[in-house]
Protein backbone atom coordinates (compact mmCIF):
# COMPACT_ATOMS: atom_id res chain seq x y z
CA UNK A 1 0.00 0.00 0.00
CA UNK A 2 3.09 2.18 -0.82
CA UNK A 3 1.36 3.76 -3.55
CA UNK A 4 -1.53 5.48 -0.51
CA UNK A 5 1.14 7.85 0.47
CA UNK A 6 0.66 9.62 -2.94
CA UNK A 7 -2.92 10.65 -2.45
CA UNK A 8 -2.69 12.95 0.45
CA UNK A 9 -4.49 13.59 3.59
CA UNK A 10 -6.66 11.01 4.99
CA UNK A 11 -9.85 12.88 4.48
CA UNK A 12 -9.39 13.33 0.76
CA UNK A 13 -8.76 9.28 0.79
CA UNK A 14 -12.16 8.91 2.31
CA UNK A 15 -13.74 11.00 0.18
CA UNK A 16 -12.76 9.25 -2.56
CA UNK A 17 -13.47 6.15 -1.44
CA UNK A 18 -10.33 4.44 -1.47
CA UNK A 19 -10.10 1.78 0.46
CA UNK A 20 -7.51 0.05 2.73
CA UNK A 21 -5.60 -3.32 3.04
CA UNK A 22 -7.78 -3.73 6.55
CA UNK A 23 -10.78 -3.28 5.16
CA UNK A 24 -10.51 -5.07 2.37
CA UNK A 25 -9.30 -7.77 4.49
CA UNK A 26 -11.94 -7.79 6.71
CA UNK A 27 -15.44 -6.30 4.90
CA UNK A 28 -14.96 -8.07 1.89
CA UNK A 29 -12.33 -10.67 1.34
CA UNK A 30 -13.42 -12.22 5.25
CA UNK A 31 -16.85 -11.93 4.53
CA UNK A 32 -17.30 -13.21 0.66
CA UNK A 33 -14.34 -15.31 0.12
CA UNK A 34 -14.85 -19.02 2.32
CA UNK A 35 -11.34 -20.19 2.79
CA UNK A 36 -12.05 -23.29 1.56
CA UNK A 37 -12.59 -22.08 -1.57
CA UNK A 38 -8.94 -20.91 -1.97
CA UNK A 39 -7.15 -23.48 -3.66
CA UNK A 40 -9.49 -23.20 -6.80
CA UNK A 41 -7.56 -19.93 -7.33
CA UNK A 42 -4.34 -20.12 -5.56
CA UNK A 43 -3.74 -22.86 -7.90
CA UNK A 44 -3.30 -22.23 -11.63
CA UNK A 45 -3.58 -25.97 -12.82
CA UNK A 46 -6.71 -26.31 -10.31
CA UNK A 47 -8.24 -22.53 -11.91
CA UNK A 48 -8.29 -24.16 -15.82
CA UNK A 49 -9.51 -27.71 -15.27
CA UNK A 50 -12.40 -26.25 -13.47
CA UNK A 51 -12.93 -22.86 -16.08
CA UNK A 52 -12.89 -25.77 -18.64
CA UNK A 53 -15.95 -27.26 -16.94
CA UNK A 54 -18.05 -23.79 -17.07
CA UNK A 55 -16.74 -23.42 -20.57
CA UNK A 56 -14.48 -20.48 -19.78
CA UNK A 57 -11.79 -20.06 -22.40
CA UNK A 58 -8.11 -20.34 -21.12
CA UNK A 59 -4.76 -20.63 -22.99
CA UNK A 60 -4.24 -24.39 -24.03
CA UNK A 61 -2.68 -26.53 -22.01
CA UNK A 62 0.57 -28.48 -23.34
CA UNK A 63 1.13 -29.98 -20.42
CA UNK A 64 2.66 -30.29 -16.68
CA UNK A 65 5.58 -31.51 -15.02
CA UNK A 66 5.07 -32.89 -11.48
CA UNK A 67 8.45 -34.70 -10.47
CA UNK A 68 11.65 -34.17 -10.97
CA UNK A 69 12.14 -37.20 -13.14
CA UNK A 70 9.87 -35.60 -15.55
CA UNK A 71 12.30 -32.88 -15.70
CA UNK A 72 14.44 -34.88 -18.22
CA UNK A 73 11.38 -35.50 -20.56
CA UNK A 74 10.37 -32.16 -20.78
CA UNK A 75 12.45 -31.67 -24.39
CA UNK A 76 9.69 -34.03 -25.48
CA UNK A 77 6.88 -32.31 -24.24
CA UNK A 78 8.04 -29.04 -26.15
CA UNK A 79 8.85 -30.88 -29.24
CA UNK A 80 6.43 -29.30 -31.88
CA UNK A 81 6.05 -26.16 -30.28
CA UNK A 82 7.05 -22.19 -31.75
CA UNK A 83 6.04 -20.70 -28.52
CA UNK A 84 5.20 -21.40 -25.50
CA UNK A 85 4.86 -20.40 -21.12
CA UNK A 86 5.84 -22.20 -18.14
CA UNK A 87 4.58 -21.23 -14.85
CA UNK A 88 3.86 -22.25 -11.23
CA UNK A 89 0.96 -23.52 -10.70
CA UNK A 90 0.75 -21.84 -7.45
CA UNK A 91 2.97 -18.71 -8.00
CA UNK A 92 1.87 -15.06 -7.46
CA UNK A 93 2.57 -11.59 -8.47
CA UNK A 94 4.24 -12.91 -11.94
CA UNK A 95 7.19 -15.17 -9.99
CA UNK A 96 8.43 -17.66 -12.15
CA UNK A 97 6.73 -17.38 -15.32
CA UNK A 98 9.09 -17.66 -18.12
CA UNK A 99 7.33 -16.95 -21.83
CA UNK A 100 9.37 -18.31 -24.51
CA UNK A 101 8.50 -16.57 -27.66
CA UNK A 102 9.98 -18.87 -30.18
CA UNK A 103 12.46 -22.00 -30.82
CA UNK A 104 14.87 -21.26 -33.27
CA UNK A 105 17.78 -24.04 -34.09
CA UNK A 106 17.75 -25.91 -30.57
CA UNK A 107 17.86 -22.57 -28.91
CA UNK A 108 14.37 -20.70 -26.99
CA UNK A 109 14.25 -17.00 -27.49
CA UNK A 110 12.58 -14.97 -25.05
CA UNK A 111 10.69 -11.65 -26.11
CA UNK A 112 13.45 -9.52 -24.85
CA UNK A 113 15.76 -11.50 -27.44
CA UNK A 114 17.50 -13.61 -24.60
CA UNK A 115 18.47 -17.39 -25.88
CA UNK A 116 17.75 -19.89 -23.78
CA UNK A 117 19.19 -23.62 -23.84
CA UNK A 118 17.12 -26.67 -22.73
CA UNK A 119 18.63 -26.78 -19.87
CA UNK A 120 18.55 -23.52 -18.58
CA UNK A 121 14.31 -24.56 -19.37
CA UNK A 122 15.01 -27.73 -17.35
CA UNK A 123 16.67 -25.92 -14.57
CA UNK A 124 13.78 -23.38 -14.27
CA UNK A 125 11.22 -25.96 -14.27
CA UNK A 126 13.09 -28.09 -11.20
CA UNK A 127 12.98 -24.67 -9.62
CA UNK A 128 9.59 -24.09 -10.21
CA UNK A 129 9.12 -27.74 -8.41
CA UNK A 130 11.45 -27.41 -5.95
CA UNK A 131 8.93 -24.26 -4.69
CA UNK A 132 11.10 -21.39 -5.09
CA UNK A 133 8.48 -19.43 -6.76
CA UNK A 134 5.38 -20.64 -4.73
CA UNK A 135 3.10 -19.45 -2.22
CA UNK A 136 4.66 -20.30 0.98
CA UNK A 137 7.64 -21.97 -0.84
CA UNK A 138 5.89 -25.55 -1.05
CA UNK A 139 6.29 -28.10 -3.77
CA UNK A 140 5.07 -26.78 -6.86
CA UNK A 141 3.86 -28.29 -10.28
CA UNK A 142 4.93 -26.69 -13.54
CA UNK A 143 1.98 -25.85 -16.15
CA UNK A 144 3.16 -25.76 -19.49
CA UNK A 145 0.76 -23.39 -22.07
CA UNK A 146 0.35 -22.33 -25.56
CA UNK A 147 1.47 -18.51 -26.03
CA UNK A 148 -1.14 -16.02 -26.62
CA UNK A 149 -1.25 -14.25 -29.96
CA UNK A 150 -2.56 -11.34 -28.21
CA UNK A 151 -4.83 -9.17 -30.30
CA UNK A 152 -3.10 -7.02 -32.70
CA UNK A 153 -4.80 -3.85 -31.74
CA UNK A 154 -2.93 -3.70 -28.52
CA UNK A 155 0.60 -4.44 -29.88
CA UNK A 156 1.28 -0.30 -29.62
CA UNK A 157 0.71 0.25 -26.29
CA UNK A 158 2.65 -2.89 -24.84
CA UNK A 159 6.93 -3.54 -24.83
CA UNK A 160 7.93 -7.34 -25.29
CA UNK A 161 4.98 -8.82 -23.24
CA UNK A 162 1.34 -9.56 -23.33
CA UNK A 163 -0.92 -7.01 -21.67
CA UNK A 164 -3.48 -7.98 -19.16
CA UNK A 165 -6.81 -6.99 -18.08
CA UNK A 166 -7.85 -6.83 -14.00
CA UNK A 167 -11.15 -6.97 -13.30
CA UNK A 168 -12.30 -6.70 -9.66
CA UNK A 169 -15.62 -8.60 -9.41
CA UNK A 170 -17.67 -8.42 -6.14
CA UNK A 171 -20.95 -10.87 -5.57
CA UNK A 172 -20.55 -11.81 -9.55
CA UNK A 173 -20.78 -7.67 -10.63
CA UNK A 174 -17.65 -5.90 -12.56
CA UNK A 175 -16.83 -2.89 -10.29
CA UNK A 176 -13.88 -1.75 -11.61
CA UNK A 177 -10.89 -3.01 -14.41
CA UNK A 178 -7.46 -1.89 -15.07
CA UNK A 179 -4.99 -2.63 -18.45
CA UNK A 180 -1.58 -3.63 -17.20
CA UNK A 181 1.12 -2.59 -19.84
CA UNK A 182 4.55 -4.36 -20.14
CA UNK A 183 7.35 -1.89 -20.75
CA UNK A 184 11.10 -2.10 -20.42
CA UNK A 185 11.32 -1.35 -17.12
CA UNK A 186 9.29 -4.01 -16.19
CA UNK A 187 11.61 -6.66 -17.84
CA UNK A 188 8.43 -7.23 -20.13
CA UNK A 189 6.01 -8.72 -17.38
CA UNK A 190 2.59 -6.60 -16.90
CA UNK A 191 3.50 -6.06 -13.19
CA UNK A 192 2.70 -2.55 -11.81
CA UNK A 193 5.78 -3.06 -9.01
CA UNK A 194 8.22 -3.80 -11.30
CA UNK A 195 7.28 -0.48 -13.59
CA UNK A 196 4.30 -1.75 -16.16
CA UNK A 197 1.90 0.87 -17.01
CA UNK A 198 -1.53 0.32 -15.05
CA UNK A 199 -4.23 2.24 -17.52
CA UNK A 200 -8.18 2.58 -15.57
CA UNK A 201 -10.60 1.64 -17.93
CA UNK A 202 -13.90 2.30 -18.33
CA UNK A 203 -16.75 -0.37 -17.01
CA UNK A 204 -18.82 0.79 -19.61
CA UNK A 205 -16.84 0.41 -22.63
CA UNK A 206 -13.57 -0.55 -22.10
CA UNK A 207 -11.81 2.83 -23.14
CA UNK A 208 -8.79 4.50 -21.23
CA UNK A 209 -9.30 6.93 -18.08
CA UNK A 210 -5.57 7.47 -16.79
CA UNK A 211 -2.16 5.65 -17.07
CA UNK A 212 -0.28 5.72 -13.99
CA UNK A 213 3.62 4.23 -13.89
CA UNK A 214 5.78 4.21 -10.64
CA UNK A 215 2.55 5.70 -8.62
CA UNK A 216 2.81 9.01 -11.36
CA UNK A 217 0.77 9.69 -14.27
CA UNK A 218 1.19 8.25 -17.65
CA UNK A 219 -0.33 9.68 -20.90
CA UNK A 220 1.46 7.06 -23.58
CA UNK A 221 3.65 4.35 -23.03
CA UNK A 222 7.44 4.95 -22.09
CA UNK A 223 9.00 2.66 -24.60
CA UNK A 224 6.13 2.77 -27.81
CA UNK A 225 5.28 6.35 -27.47
CA UNK A 226 1.54 5.77 -27.99
CA UNK A 227 -0.89 7.82 -27.12
CA UNK A 228 -2.65 5.91 -24.18
CA UNK A 229 -5.69 8.02 -24.49
CA UNK A 230 -6.85 6.06 -27.65
CA UNK A 231 -7.05 3.09 -25.99
CA UNK A 232 -9.71 0.80 -26.07
CA UNK A 233 -10.30 -3.00 -25.33
CA UNK A 234 -11.48 -4.74 -27.70
CA UNK A 235 -15.02 -6.75 -27.17
CA UNK A 236 -15.35 -5.34 -24.18
CA UNK A 237 -19.08 -6.91 -23.46
CA UNK A 238 -17.74 -10.12 -24.12
CA UNK A 239 -14.70 -10.00 -21.43
CA UNK A 240 -16.92 -8.38 -18.61
CA UNK A 241 -19.57 -11.41 -18.77
CA UNK A 242 -16.88 -13.78 -18.91
CA UNK A 243 -15.21 -12.02 -15.80
CA UNK A 244 -18.50 -11.93 -13.99
CA UNK A 245 -19.49 -15.85 -14.74
CA UNK A 246 -16.23 -16.29 -12.42
CA UNK A 247 -18.67 -15.99 -9.74
CA UNK A 248 -20.81 -18.41 -10.39
CA UNK A 249 -17.90 -21.18 -11.23
CA UNK A 250 -15.49 -20.14 -8.32
CA UNK A 251 -18.24 -19.00 -5.32
CA UNK A 252 -15.71 -16.35 -4.18
CA UNK A 253 -17.51 -12.90 -3.70
CA UNK A 254 -14.30 -10.60 -3.77
CA UNK A 255 -12.27 -11.58 -6.77
CA UNK A 256 -9.67 -10.89 -8.99
CA UNK A 257 -9.94 -11.59 -12.68
CA UNK A 258 -7.02 -11.47 -15.01
CA UNK A 259 -7.97 -11.85 -18.49
CA UNK A 260 -6.01 -11.72 -21.80
CA UNK A 261 -7.35 -10.81 -25.94
CA UNK A 262 -5.88 -13.42 -27.92
CA UNK A 263 -6.63 -12.51 -31.90
CA UNK A 264 -8.10 -15.97 -32.65
CA UNK A 265 -10.31 -16.86 -29.55
CA UNK A 266 -11.02 -13.52 -28.20
CA UNK A 267 -11.38 -12.90 -24.33
CA UNK A 268 -9.51 -15.36 -22.23
CA UNK A 269 -9.21 -16.15 -18.48
CA UNK A 270 -5.16 -16.48 -17.30
CA UNK A 271 -5.89 -16.39 -13.58
CA UNK A 272 -7.73 -15.44 -10.50
CA UNK A 273 -6.84 -13.96 -7.26
CA UNK A 274 -8.98 -14.55 -3.95
CA UNK A 275 -6.94 -11.44 -3.00
CA UNK A 276 -6.37 -8.72 -5.48
CA UNK A 277 -4.23 -5.48 -4.86
CA UNK A 278 -5.59 -2.39 -4.12
CA UNK A 279 -3.82 -0.24 -7.29
CA UNK A 280 -6.09 -0.77 -9.12
CA UNK A 281 -7.93 2.21 -7.51
CA UNK A 282 -4.63 4.27 -8.31
CA UNK A 283 -4.92 3.59 -11.85
CA UNK A 284 -8.78 4.71 -11.80
CA UNK A 285 -8.62 7.59 -10.16
CA UNK A 286 -11.74 6.25 -8.02
CA UNK A 287 -11.90 4.43 -4.77
CA UNK A 288 -14.14 1.23 -4.79
CA UNK A 289 -15.84 1.75 -1.35
CA UNK A 290 -18.89 3.55 -3.20
CA UNK A 291 -19.52 0.64 -5.73
CA UNK A 292 -19.15 -2.36 -3.55
CA UNK A 293 -21.26 -0.70 -1.03
CA UNK A 294 -23.78 -0.12 -3.97
CA UNK A 295 -23.85 -3.88 -5.07
CA UNK A 296 -23.90 -4.77 -1.44
CA UNK A 297 -27.68 -3.37 -2.08
CA UNK A 298 -28.21 -5.70 -5.16
CA UNK A 299 -30.45 -8.63 -4.10
CA UNK A 300 -28.53 -12.18 -5.24
CA UNK A 301 -29.66 -14.33 -7.89
CA UNK A 302 -29.46 -11.67 -10.58
CA UNK A 303 -28.28 -13.19 -14.10
CA UNK A 304 -24.56 -12.59 -15.51
CA UNK A 305 -26.20 -10.41 -17.97
CA UNK A 306 -27.98 -8.36 -15.81
CA UNK A 307 -25.11 -7.81 -13.42
CA UNK A 308 -23.04 -6.71 -16.40
CA UNK A 309 -25.64 -4.13 -17.35
CA UNK A 310 -25.86 -2.58 -13.83
CA UNK A 311 -22.28 -2.37 -13.55
CA UNK A 312 -21.96 -0.31 -16.97
CA UNK A 313 -24.74 1.80 -16.24
CA UNK A 314 -23.96 3.29 -12.68
CA UNK A 315 -19.95 2.61 -12.64
CA UNK A 316 -19.54 4.87 -16.31
CA UNK A 317 -16.62 7.43 -16.25
CA UNK A 318 -15.28 10.14 -18.65
CA UNK A 319 -11.47 10.15 -19.69
CA UNK A 320 -9.03 11.97 -17.56
CA UNK A 321 -5.86 11.15 -20.21
CA UNK A 322 -5.57 14.86 -21.49
CA UNK A 323 -1.96 16.13 -20.58
CA UNK A 324 -1.83 19.82 -20.16
CA UNK A 325 0.31 22.62 -18.23
CA UNK A 326 -2.18 22.58 -15.39
CA UNK A 327 -3.12 18.89 -15.22
CA UNK A 328 -2.83 17.61 -11.17
CA UNK A 329 -0.12 15.29 -10.41
CA UNK A 330 -1.71 11.76 -8.65
CA UNK A 331 -1.71 13.45 -5.38
CA UNK A 332 -4.26 16.48 -6.08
Amino acid sequence: MSWLKNWTWPSRLRDKGIIGMNRRNIRYIGRYNSRRLYPLVDDKLKTKLIAQRYGITTPELIGTVTTQFGVKHIDEMLSGHSGFVIKPAKGSGGKGILVIEKVHEGAFIKPSGVSLTIEDIERHVSNILSGLYSLGGSPDVAVIETLINFDESLMAYTYEGVPDIRVIVFKGYPVMAMMRLSTAASDGKANLHQGAVGVGLNIATGAALRGVQFDRPCYSHPDTGHDLASLVVPQWDTLLHLAASCYEMTGLGYLGTDMVLDRQHGPMLLELNARPGLAIQMTNGEGLRRRLDLIEQQPDGVPVAKRVTFAQHHFARQSELVETPDTPSVTA
